[in-house]
């Protein structure tokens, strides 16, 4: 059995129907990033899993009243 430590980390889906505020940043991402690289430099096997909403319904009902694409939105 391996001594190295093995870490699941994830984040909050980034949404994409309002504008990124500094709340995204410090309540959500930098924390989770931290925490991945530190483990990283720790030598343990780390996966940061994170994801979009680009087609969760609040996007695809804004991109479709803006006339683009939820990708462009």
């Amino acid at each position: 059995m391996s001594s190295q430590q093995r870490y699941t980390i994830t984040a909050a889906l980034p949404y994409t129907n309002g504008p990124v505020h500094i709340g995204h940043l410090a309540g959500v991402y930098v924390p989770a990033d931290i925490f991945a690289r530190y483990q990283r430099m720790r030598g343990s096997d780390v996966a940061f899993i994170c994801g979009s909403d680009e087609h969760g319904v609040p996007i695809t009902i804004k991109a479709k009243k803006e006339g683009i694409t939820p990708q462009d939105w």
